[in-house]
């Protein structure tokens, strides 16, 4: 049996309410969603909260899923959009930039990028502002791209791109 089908199986015996499918669900995901949710919120008093709360309505949506991408990246999905209410729900907010300012520069790291270690990266990612650190981790770390954030975010895609870039030079003065 290929793990495709394991995960099928999983999943259907998790909608017919099976606990052990719960568990080997949260098993498996739990960590990475965790993960995602601490780099968005830098809390992990908040990402704990999230992540109980993610797993409520990946259980009790779970009829909803139709196989149309894999679970683990409906599972993020989730993940991210409890993330960004929450951070809303902080007033989170997002500066509209004029048309000047919304053209996002390339995305060439210069090499001497490299001497940085990755916990200073994530120590300066995480003291971004709210608005650049989510564009930022959606974007760099979750792979999603503009448009999909913007739609995500409310936001047009240019405000993303800015955003983005804006988070890139903050990060480029915090670590040099």
């Amino acid at each position: 049996m290929d793990a495709k089908q394991t995960h099928r199986d999983l999943i259907e015996r998790c909608k017919e309410g099976k606990r052990d499918a719960q568990f080997e669900i949260y098993q498996l995901y739990s960590r990475a969603m965790y993960n995602t949710a601490l780099r968005m919120v830098r809390n992990s008093h908040d990402a704990e909260d999230l992540l109980q709360t993610v797993f409520i309505e990946v259980f009790t949506k779970m009829d909803s899923f139709r196989y149309e991408s894999s679970l683990g990246a409906w599972i993020k999905r989730i993940t991210v959009n409890k993330c960004i209410n929450f951070l809303m729900s902080r007033r989170l907010s997002f500066q509209e930039l004029t048309q000047q300012a919304e053209a996002a520069p390339t995305d060439s790291t210069p090499e001497s990028d490299s001497q940085y270690t990755v916990d200073a990266i994530n120590k300066a990612i995480s003291q971004l502002p709210d608005g650049y650190r989510v564009v930022f981790t959606l974007y760099a770390v979750e792979g999603y791209d503009h448009e999909e954030i913007g739609q995500i975010l409310s936001v047009t895609e240019a405000t993303s791109k800015s955003q983005y870039s804006r988070a890139k030079a903050k990060l480029r003065e915090m670590l040099s």
